[in-house]
């Protein structure tokens, strides 16, 4: 679903990377997110919940591990200090895995969707799989991507001072920070949709042509996103263990901006699909008019030219002793030109 190539787990790693893994173990401190060491970006963050999510600097039992663009020690990390199971870790990989939720042996794995901006050529904007990992006293959110929603939820919370029960309310809440990231995105796209149109009421030109369909993909993908992440919510609801450990105002939310986010969605899809349709229309009507004229010119300047074949064969034609007989031809075949300009002019073909 997701149009985006994961890096590769084994990858080379700078000495610096494993001076700083060896003293993070021996000194139990986390990664902080957005530490930069010899160019490498670690963005590894452990959350506590008083009142709302802050920063700590090592892993505790209860805590928010909150993993963006995880490099070779933070796969080890999970793998080896928290054990989280490897199906869990090759699944959320998976660029193209739909939402759902999975339990093995204690443990649960929530995927879900989360708008991501790209530069590719094919969209400006796409969804990539964010895993939630529950066991205990273990949570952990991973994403092979660095995305806006941790970390503005993270803020929020600080500043709303929200409390988080338990895991799975944090789920909750992950959904619904999506769901207004995808809000967010959608406005951005209806900005673009807007730019596109006006320069298309000037020109229709193929770069706004490209420019509509990589707004059209955007879409689809939004579109597909959001309503995996819905079928997901509607399963956990379901669940009448999952139902109890959540706030009925927070699934009440949830569900409202999930319907806001895929209504919004078709919407666009549908302005954007019916603005296509019309400037393909425009684009066919300006080539048959544009081949209407080339026609009618070509008709025009066919009779004279005619005229002047037949009198400029060497055949007797009872004009060649005229001395007016040059004028006679060009008269007649101005005459005709001019006959058929007035009609084709009268019938609108110019």
């Amino acid at each position: 679903m997701v149009f985006l190539r994961s890096k590769k787990r084994n990858q080379h790693k700078p000495w610096t990377t494993i001076i700083l893994n060896i003293f993070s173990r021996a000194e139990g401190i986390g990664l902080r997110s957005g530490t930069n060491l010899g160019g490498q970006y670690f963005m590894m963050t452990f959350y506590v919940n008083n009142g709302g999510y802050t920063a700590t600097d090592r892993w505790v039992k209860g805590c928010w591990t909150c993993i963006e663009n995880p490099t070779e020690d933070e796969y080890r990390f999970m793998l080896d200090e928290l054990h989280i199971p490897e199906s869990f870790i090759n699944d959320i990989e998976d660029n193209d895995e739909r939402p759902r939720r999975e339990e093995d042996d204690g443990w649960h794995l929530i995927i879900i969707r989360a708008p991501y901006r790209v530069n590719t050529p094919g969209a400006e904007f796409a969804t990539v799989p964010v895993g939630i990992v529950i066991h205990d006293d273990v949570c952990v959110t991973v994403c092979n991507y660095q995305i806006d929603v941790f970390s503005d939820f993270a803020v929020y919370s600080a500043r709303k001072q929200i409390r988080v029960a338990n895991p799975y309310e944090l789920v909750m809440r992950m959904i619904l920070s999506s769901s207004v990231w995808y809000l967010k995105f959608l406005k951005q796209i209806n900005i673009n949709m807007k730019l596109v149109e006006a320069e298309l009421q000037q020109s229709v030109r193929n770069k706004e042509i490209l420019a509509l369909q990589r707004i059209e993909n955007s879409l689809v993908y939004f579109l597909t996103s959001i309503k995996g992440n819905e079928m997901l919510f509607y399963r956990m609801m379901h669940n009448r263990q999952i139902t109890d450990m959540c706030d009925s105002e927070l699934t009440e939310d949830v569900e409202i901006e999930l319907r806001q986010a895929e209504e919004t969605t078709n919407i666009y899809r549908n302005i954007i699909h019916s603005m296509s349709n019309s400037y393909s229309s425009v684009i066919s009507n300006n080539t048959n008019s544009t081949m209407q004229q080339l026609t009618s010119i070509s008709i025009i300047m066919m009779l004279p030219t005619l005229i002047a074949s037949l009198y400029g064969m060497n055949v007797p034609n009872y004009m060649e002793r005229n001395p007016y007989a040059f004028f006679y031809v060009l008269g007649l075949s101005v005459l005709l030109g001019l006959g058929m300009y007035i009609t084709f002019k009268h019938r609108k073909f110019f």
